[in-house]
């Protein structure tokens, strides 16, 4: 089995889509990218920000442009925004040439993960942990759909998550050849 020509990364706030990403990206030998951030760098302006000015709307609109542009890169991992997968003209996109990756988490650990997080829009109102059932309801569905690979991350380092993902995807990953070659093997 070769590795896919990109990995995506889908799943709500709080997953570690950007984090494990970035470890997953430099475990394949690939490079990373956060459409979030590219968003971000090209308009000048932080989410929050596009979101008040544009609307969600307005920001989906853009996500839409983005996912269009990266889904031509070969050899990237992507950590997509949460709300990527509300769009169903984001769906081929996600899938194109691509292994998709649900990171899946728990309520209890995504309330955790983003609780002093000021840079998500959505989660800025009296009962983020409502908020975040409400959009579970909604995309799980969505993500289990699109996903060719499941990853629970409760309880789990990134490291953990990563290894996990490596052997899932292809045990004869860079770090895997570079064990081969220390154990004194020569066929890889």
């Amino acid at each position: 089995m070769s590795l896919p020509k990109r990995v995506v990364l889908v799943g709500p706030m709080g997953a570690g889509k950007s984090t494990i990403g970035r470890m997953l990206a430099k475990e394949l030998g690939y490079r990373f990218l956060d459409s979030d951030r590219i968003i971000e760098q090209r308009c000048g302006a932080n989410i929050p920000w596009i979101f008040d000015v544009e609307g969600e709307d307005g920001f989906r609109q853009r996500e839409t442009a983005m996912l269009d542009e990266l889904s031509n890169e070969d050899g990237t991992v992507l950590a997509t925004g949460g709300g990527a997968v509300m769009r169903p003209e984001n769906h081929p996109l996600l899938k194109k040439d691509s292994m998709v990756i649900y990171l899946k988490t728990s309520i209890e650990q995504q309330v955790e993960r983003t609780r002093k997080d000021r840079n998500r829009p959505l989660l800025q109102n009296d009962d983020p942990e409502a908020v975040l059932r409400n959009l579970f309801s909604i995309r799980d569905p969505l993500y289990s759909r699109l996903a060719d690979i499941i990853m629970y991350t409760d309880r789990k380092s990134p490291r953990l998550v990563v290894r996990q993902l490596v052997n899932r995807l292809n045990p004869r990953t860079p770090r895997h050849k570079r064990q081969i070659r220390k154990e004194g093997r020569n066929h890889v």
